[in-house]
């Protein structure tokens, strides 16, 4: 069964107007309405004065080279919402914010455990809120929980979740992604709009096929979109001789020395460090996980893997400050 991002949302925000989610400190929609160039250059000029308000602080990464938080239990998380994503067949923008969320929340908040079910129930819980925000048809929470789950969470579990996950991102969900620039760093490098399609898709998968390595947690979205593009131009003919510093006057505010960096570190990636993930078949959810419950397992017919039952996420009802 398919809901509504309305349904949903009401679900979630009981008694408020959604409308407070658009409040004047979020973003203003990419729209024709925008008369000239001119403007569109200031439109993007400040978002990339803005993208610093919608990432992880300059010291997230240090946790991970630091070892205080697992890189590894991080590419796990991505991978499996990368498995939904694909299986679902999700927009890309929709992964991408997931992990946006998912980052933003880890910067702000420790969880219990630094891997096994608090990441698991923070994948699930950004994937749900991203795809609310960007799909028009959700899977409901139980049926969003495939691609090889380890645990299964009852719904009102995840919405707990959301709660907190929203609290913590101060309910800033319209992120400034790299997507946010991909149109029109694709048209400053392709003014004749010849090769638009092919940069912003291959661009698109680059960034997907990276968005699993900490490393580039050191780069802002305009940055990763700058040189996804460029990388994605390696591939034209015609666009051989563009480098970074062609890439640096495409807008106000972009840094040759990151866009370089970001671009080495994509190119290095490329040259064999990563596959795509695996698409999983749909798994039907046996057992669902319950709070409170006695500790117990069982396993549906078409997966190996354990349903757990979890004995408490009072963590997630002490943030709350209520519990249904």
């Amino acid at each position: 069964m398919s809901v509504s991002f309305s349904d949903c949302f009401s679900d979630l925000l009981c008694c408020e107007d959604s409308g407070t989610i658009f409040s004047d400190g979020d973003l203003p929609e990419c729209s024709s309405d925008l008369e000239s160039p001119i403007n569109i250059e200031e439109s993007i000029a400040g978002f990339i004065e803005d993208e610093r308000n919608y990432v992880p602080g300059i010291d997230y990464i240090e946790r991970f080279h630091s070892q205080s938080l697992d890189s590894s239990a991080r590419e796990e998380s991505i991978a499996w919402i990368l498995k939904v994503q694909s299986y679902y067949g999700f927009q890309p923008l929709t992964a991408y914010l997931s992990v946006n969320y998912f980052d933003r929340f880890l910067y702000s908040r420790r969880l219990p455990h630094t891997n096994g079910w608090p990441l698991q129930l923070l994948s699930v819980t950004c994937l749900s809120l991203a795809a609310k925000m960007e799909e028009p048809l959700v899977p409901s929470l139980l049926d969003l929980q495939v691609g090889g789950a380890k645990y299964i969470f009852e719904p009102r579990t995840i919405r707990r979740m959301e709660f907190l996950v929203l609290g913590v991102l101060d309910w800033r969900l319209r992120s400034i992604t790299p997507f946010t620039f991909m149109g029109f760093f694709a048209y400053k490098l392709d003014p004749t709009g010849t090769y638009t399609g092919f940069l912003i898709s291959r661009a698109t998968g680059i960034i997907l096929s990276t968005i699993q390595e900490a490393s580039f947690l050191e780069y802002w979205p305009s940055c990763i979109a700058a040189a996804a593009i460029l990388s994605a131009a390696n591939d034209i003919p015609n666009f051989s001789f563009v480098n970074a510093g062609h890439a640096e006057l495409w807008c106000d505010g972009l840094s040759r020395e990151k866009i370089i960096g970001c671009y080495r570190l994509i190119q290095a990636d490329h040259n064999g460090r990563r596959k795509p993930p695996k698409v999983l078949p749909q798994l039907r959810v046996m057992t669902q996980a319950r709070i409170g419950s006695s500790d117990s397992s069982s396993s549906s017919s078409t997966s190996s893997y354990k349903r757990r039952k979890l004995n408490s996420t009072s963590w997630v009802d002490d943030d709350k400050g209520s519990s249904d």
